[in-house]
């Protein structure tokens, strides 16, 4: 009897070291997926990503895109609070004004993909225009994707610098989309968010990296999210300074004291519409939330224009003279 309970005792050791051995290789193998810098193949042909024919063509030869190239952007360097160099492209109103916009862009884009919106507020709205890369894309240095959280002190500092070039009067604007929706609502309850910020537009949003990926891993995956996701946060952790849990929007929203315009697509598959009903459910301040029909993700700009600037006119009228 000994030797039996001996045996299995070694096979019970075994296959947990077995499984404690997988689930490592896996959490790294998902950091490298999702976490890492570097191009995202698992993305491509994602049927959550699909958009319109009409929304690609705006995308890929808008009118917008030639309207970004020939504006005269200034260049601007800034050291992040962890040593890295980051860029980002300031262009300033036909007009004096104390109003100014900063974007902030998705997973693997860039900055200048906000001018799909800048445009607007430089042509119509009469707004200064700031957009930056996130740390890990476009120019800007590092070697993983903050998903917001480091990338919130970031657009922290960024706001004051640009307060400190243009004044103390200035009206702050955030516009983010996806990954940018979740950096200006992670920055919405910090302490040290500069005053000036008046507003905040946050387009198909999510709650927290955790909820997201838990989500995505089990979409694209067909996996649970533990022991696996816990396991890459460890190594998120470890390799760029933050866990997917800590990286919480929903925390931040039922801090802040500045207005939010949460958007979001009803057909969004990529970061579920709930996530955005969510984080109005428990924002602080003054919100709205419009949702609009038949958008996938980031698409409801494009689909709904009018609607969209019509909705944006009215919620930034109240906070900013």
């Amino acid at each position: 009897m000994t030797m039996i309970r001996k045996h299995w005792k070694k096979i019970v050791v075994a296959l947990v070291g077995i499984l404690l051995v997988g689930d490592i290789a896996a959490s790294f193998f998902f950091y490298n997926l999702a976490i890492k810098r570097g191009p995202k193949t698992f993305l491509e042909g994602n049927a959550d990503l699909e958009v319109s024919a009409e929304s690609l063509d705006e995308m890929l030869e808008g009118e917008w895109r030639e309207w970004v190239a020939t504006r005269d952007f200034e260049e601007i360097q800034m050291k992040s609070r962890d040593g890295l160099n980051l860029t980002g492209y300031y262009l300033p109103a036909k007009e004096p004004t104390d109003k100014l916009v900063i974007f902030t862009h998705g997973y693997l884009g860039h900055a200048k993909q906000m001018g799909l919106f800048g445009q607007y507020y430089y042509e119509e709205l009469g707004y200064n225009i700031f957009m930056a890369d996130a740390r890990g894309h476009g120019e800007s240095e590092g070697d993983y994707y903050g998903f917001g959280w480091p990338d919130r002190l970031d657009l922290i500092d960024w706001t004051k610098l640009l307060v400190n070039k243009l004044g103390e009067d200035t009206q702050v604007v955030y516009h983010g989309l996806s990954m940018g929706a979740a950096t200006v609502l992670m920055a919405s309850g910090e302490k040290d968010l500069p005053s000036q910020v008046e507003a905040i537009v946050a387009d198909s949003p999510y709650t927290s990296v955790y909820n997201l990926l838990a989500y995505q891993m089990k979409r694209m995956f067909k996996l649970p999210a533990f022991p696996i996701l816990d396991s890459t946060s460890m190594v998120t952790k470890a390799k760029a300074g933050y866990s997917l849990r800590e990286a919480n929007a929903l925390k931040e929203v039922e801090m802040t004291n500045v207005p939010i315009l949460y958007i979001h697509g009803k057909a969004d598959t990529f970061v579920p519409t709930k996530l955005a009903i969510e984080l109005y459910d428990h924002t602080n301040s003054e919100a709205e939330l419009m949702l609009v029909e038949g958008a996938n993700h980031g698409e409801s700009f494009v689909l709904e224009k009018d609607a969209y600037k019509e909705r944006l006119n009215s919620f930034l009228s109240h906070y900013i003279h």
